[in-house]
């Protein structure tokens, strides 16, 4: 079993999985819809218990109380990873820089550093 957004192996880790476990490398939540074997994307409700409650879409990654839950050992899509870092290296290329980068010229004010 690997972490559905960082291919981490979560093989050390007991089942059933907690509500609030964690991954250990990315610290997103593992009780999610995306790391269950009932994901499927490309189904309505993109998942395949039809007893199961509907999720929206948005909390697809958010920790849920899902009694169907059953952690999925193909949850990981490196191409999700790829497409992931490729929209940050296109954002880093557009708007220069990280994200978390600041400027240290105190003269200018917090509304003008916005519109730069």
């Amino acid at each position: 079993m690997r972490c559905y957004r960082c291919g981490e192996s979560l093989t050390h880790l007991s089942l059933p999985l907690l509500r609030m476990e964690e991954c250990p490398s990315c610290t997103v939540p593992l009780h999610v819809c995306r790391m269950c074997m009932f994901f499927d994307p490309h189904v309505p409700r993109q998942c395949t218990e039809e007893d199961a409650d509907e999720v929206k879409v948005q909390d697809k990654a958010r920790a849920n109380f899902c009694d169907y839950f059953k952690p999925s050992d193909r949850a990981f899509d490196g191409s999700f990873s790829a497409a992931e870092a490729k929209a940050k290296d296109e954002l880093t290329a557009l708007f220069g820089g990280d994200a978390g980068e600041t400027e240290n010229d105190d003269s200018v004010s917090d509304a003008d550093k916005l519109f730069k």
